[in-house]
């Protein structure tokens, strides 16, 4: 997936990207791990940039297949997004695997 070269990277904030170098991070390669790292720890602008950078459809279809995200995230998604719950993966998977009761 090659963004088009008339659109402007994306500033985002280093906190986001803690674990990872984040001169050498390939937004265009490694967008799925982008998305899923912004709107999980980014803020409102940082998300603001993602969506003008890849879109929405690209961050939905990204999101919605996930193998985890936080359940605050997955409301987000679905609210920005206008969708289910049950629409993303990692919500089901987590239904399919109940914890244990917290006392």
């Amino acid at each position: 997936m090659v963004m088009a070269d008339s659109i402007k990277k994306p500033v985002f904030n280093k906190r986001i990207f803690w674990d990872v170098n984040f001169d050498a991070l390939d937004y265009d390669k490694k967008a799925s791990f982008v998305i899923e790292r912004v709107f999980e720890r980014g803020d409102v602008d940082d998300i603001r940039q993602c969506r003008r950078y890849y879109g929405d459809e690209i961050i939905c279809n990204t999101l919605i297949n996930a193998r985890w995200l936080a359940l605050s995230t997955i409301c987000l998604a679905g609210a920005l997004f206008n969708n289910q719950l049950t629409d993303y993966k990692c919500y089901n998977i987590a239904q399919l695997n109940p914890s244990h009761w917290m006392y």
